[in-house]
């Protein structure tokens, strides 16, 4: 670690010993964390200026000392994050026209997928954007080139299968194929955003951290632009020009694929500063989902009849618990390990233990249908998920029950969640690969 970080870290340890009285152990075990926190963030790219800062900001949820010192050097804080401002971030200044040139390549493969494949494009609109994403990764993480090209080449397999398969026009397969591909894909991303290192549970937390910031970005880029697409084809409209077309067909899809490339670029390049937005949307949404499955659980009950004789409404509890697997992952992300229980703790496992219960209900309710009318891809592939979220979610709720008790570790759950992440994977590639020859590509 170099001299400034150095004298970095002895101003922010004086200011700890300094403001209250802390036994040696206290300060020793904090700056420890400080320092693999520094040591993690400059492996990704940021200087050590930046990291300490950084850095601090982390501590600061789990001491109050610290995060007084991070509140008193929050003009730095903002300096170095949110204008940039570091002189001397070589990388940082050149990875904005390559995230420009590979999200300029991904909008104009989107395009042609668009206009080239015909009804078959849905199929490979993730293909047309992915293999940028995993290129940008592979370089900003010095990814070796042989476990890209093995990323690449899974994702070259994936598609040429889809494209030889006789679908027929818009059958169940066809449909499942396309919304399963893009998990497998996320997954190929996953692995070169960890620079290769998928069997890190640490890594494969950091992913999920991203792809919820991914999210949350790139929804924000599509609403604005939206709006702004909306106010052109008005703009145009009321002098005569009809733009609809051109705009949606042709300028769309591109802004569309270069999006995607700039959200990953800005999750990225401010990753710490809008991660603070994860602990106040879970916390949010954690009691009114566990509302609302209590309320559901109730309607259950009260018409017990409901749920068997309604397909739809499977499919969309079935939607619920992906979401609340979600939350419950995205919660996971963002807290602080070192934290002992609190009231939030006991409200996950409550929403997980409701999760469960809707689960089960909506099992039962599956396998009745199935043996009443046999089965179908639709069927078999909702079934095999809401099977997968059942054991997902058994587990959090055994872990979940043992920390509020304070006999195990947050780090256990932390664990069990990014072990399971590869279930969703293989059961998507199954759908996608396997389910169109087994059900006759109908």
């Amino acid at each position: 670690m170099t001299g400034p970080v150095d004298a970095q870290i002895r101003q922010w340890r004086g200011y700890l010993e300094g403001r209250r009285r802390m036994r040696a152990e206290e300060v020793d075990e904090l700056e420890s964390h400080l320092r693999e926190s520094i040591d993690d963030l400059q492996a990704r790219g940021l200087d050590g200026d930046e990291s300490f800062l950084v850095a601090v900001k982390r501590m600061g949820a789990a001491d109050a000392v610290a995060h007084e010192f991070a509140r008193e050097h929050s003009d730095r804080l903002w300096k170095q994050l949110v204008l940039g401002a570091s002189e001397d971030a070589a990388v940082r200044r050149g990875e904005l026209p390559v995230v420009l040139a590979l999200g300029a390549g991904a909008g104009l493969s989107l395009l042609a997928v668009l206009h080239l494949l015909g009804e078959s494009a849905p199929r490979f609109f993730g293909f047309a954007i992915a293999p940028f994403l995993v290129g940008y990764f592979a370089w900003k993480r010095a990814m070796p080139r042989r476990g890209a090209a093995v990323v690449l080449g899974g994702f070259a397999v994936l598609a040429g299968l889809l494209a030889v398969y006789p679908f027929e026009s818009g059958g169940s397969t066809e449909v499942l194929a396309a919304v399963a591909a893009p998990v497998v894909l996320w997954f190929g991303v996953g692995i070169a955003y960890t620079g290769g290192a998928w069997r890190s549970g640490p890594r494969r937390m950091d992913f999920v951290r991203f792809t919820g910031e991914f999210a949350i970005y790139f929804l924000l880029i599509a609403l604005g632009g939206g709006a702004i697409t909306g106010l052109t084809i008005g703009a145009l409209g009321a002098v005569g020009l009809d733009a609809e077309v051109p705009v949606t067909e042709w300028a769309l899809p591109v802004c569309v694929g270069g999006a995607v490339l700039v959200a990953a670029w800005l999750v990225e390049a401010k990753q710490e500063v809008i991660e603070n937005i994860a602990p106040v949307l879970t916390r949010i949404f954690t009691p009114i989902t566990l509302v609302m499955l209590l309320v559901v659980l109730g309607a259950f009950a009260a018409r017990p009849g409901l749920v068997g004789a309604d397909r739809d409404l499977l499919v969309l509890m079935t939607v619920v618990l992906v979401l609340v697997v979600g939350l419950l992952l995205y919660a996971v992300s963002a807290r602080d390990p070192r934290r002992r229980p609190d009231v939030f703790d006991r409200l996950q496992v409550g929403l997980v233990v409701a999760a469960i219960a809707v689960d089960l209900v909506v099992l039962v309710a599956m396998v009745t249908r199935t043996a009443e009318f046999g089965t179908s891809p639709n069927k078999a592939a909702v079934l095999g998920l809401n099977l997968i979220l059942l054991v997902i979610l058994a587990g959090a709720a055994r872990l979940g029950v043992s920390f509020v008790r304070e006999s195990r570790d947050f780090a256990a759950i932390e664990r069990w969640q990014t072990g399971t992440l590869p279930g969703y994977v293989a059961w998507a590639a199954i759908v996608a690969v396997a389910f169109p020859p087994l059900f006759g590509f109908a």
